[in-house]
């Protein structure tokens, strides 16, 4: 039962968007921007963004060589040179937008380390290289084998390093930190633990239901218009749609004396990826090993890939200096058939913005000012 007060002013709005990842802050921040005027609620299941906004590594990254040539292998070059661009634009949009103090910016380039049944992406370099003149001005990979030794990294395991001068990272938590400050600095509503039941239309609005808590029923909340941006949880919601879900498990060490490299690097296709955090290492990914062991929704880790990550971690990044985990945890990550990410109508009042392969840090800003475009161009 609701007061007066509540059906007033906390329940009718312009725009309601489920998820307060990255894609649903950046979408609520682009409706704000260009319509100041609209009345926007962000519904967040969980008590703090559920997927992967908080929970991943941090790589301000559009793809290693080795992903890029994969990626080639399945897809036309013109579908992944746009989705290239997109996550580049889009980590140019998010610097911009929030500024690079605010999301601990680091343009300290990165890396990819090749074994020997990488090599051969070494012959492929520089037609990479001139296929990606169209986004970046002069080259984006340049093969620096002197830093192998000098970082510490195991020299019978790693065999090539390639740099990316193009790459940086980003403090994750202080990235959303100052987004979910910025879109409520525009008046946007956030409301946590607000788990959505069902919606349903009609020709005037759209009702939303949300599991209340404190009371075990549920409040309608009305709108114009709903976005779902909830990533690799939009199945639960929607089940017909092509998105699955990709666990990504992560380590964090403790301090380490003598840390010898900085910057974020990529391991096996991009499977596998490892930064320095002050004098930390963080390590994750492994969905490879058991992939489908890790379609799942359920943030957990598992002994097989953390047992794993930290051999790696020992033999091939640190094996000079002995490392103690301090921290492990999961993130869900959302895919499909395709890299390509869902950005559509599914109806007259729902709109969609989800699928982000991965990069949803390099992904989220883009597709929250596409699915702003598309909701405004309605009214």
């Amino acid at each position: 039962m609701l007061s007066y007060w509540e059906t007033t002013h906390f329940i009718a709005y312009d725009v309601i968007i489920i998820g307060a990842g990255i894609v649903g802050l950046s979408t609520a921040a682009s409706i704000a921007e260009k319509h100041p005027q609209k009345k926007i609620l962000v519904l967040e299941r969980g008590l703090l963004p559920t997927g992967a906004s908080t929970k991943n590594a941090g790589f301000a990254c559009f793809g290693s060589l080795t992903e890029l040539l994969a990626d080639l292998r399945s897809t036309p070059e013109t579908a992944v040179l746009d989705l290239v661009q997109e996550r580049y634009l889009g980590l140019l949009a998010l610097r911009q937008r929030l500024g690079d103090e605010n999301i601990g910016y680091e343009g300290l380039g990165g890396y990819e380390l090749l074994g020997e049944k990488e090599l051969y992406a070494l012959d492929e370099l520089q037609r990479i290289n001139h296929w990606l003149k169209a986004i970046f001005p002069k080259d984006v990979f340049v093969l620096e084998n002197d830093q192998i030794e000098n970082f510490g990294f195991n020299t019978q395991k790693v065999k090539a390093l390639v740099r990316n001068t193009f790459e940086g990272q980003i403090d994750t938590g202080k990235m959303m930190q100052s987004l979910w400050g910025y879109v409520q600095q525009k008046g946007v509503r956030i409301l946590t633990g607000c788990e959505v039941l069902a919606w349903e239309e009609n020709p005037q609005s759209i009702t939303i239901k949300v599991q209340n808590q404190a009371t075990k029923t549920h409040i309608d909340f009305t709108a114009q218009h709903l976005v779902v941006c909830t990533n690799a949880f939009t199945p639960q919601l929607l089940p017909k749609l092509d998105i699955r879900a990709g666990r990504g498990q992560v380590l964090i060490t403790e301090p380490l004396k003598n840390l010898r490299f900085k910057g974020a690097f990529h391991y096996d296709e991009g499977f596998f990826y490892f930064r320095h955090v002050g004098q930390r290492i963080l390590l994750g990914g492994g969905r490879n090993l058991d992939f489908e062991g890790e379609t799942s929704t359920e943030l957990l880790t598992t002994k097989p890939i953390i047992n794993y990550l930290e051999e790696l971690l020992k033999d091939v990044i640190c094996p000079y200096e002995p490392v103690t985990i301090a921290q492990q945890w999961a993130g869900i990550m959302a895919f499909g058939a395709t890299k390509q990410p869902i950005v559509q109508w599914h109806s007259p009042k729902v709109l969609l913005g989800a699928r982000c392969g991965g990069m949803g840090v390099a992904l989220g800003s883009r597709l929250g000012e596409k699915l702003a475009v598309m909701l405004l161009e309605k009214n």
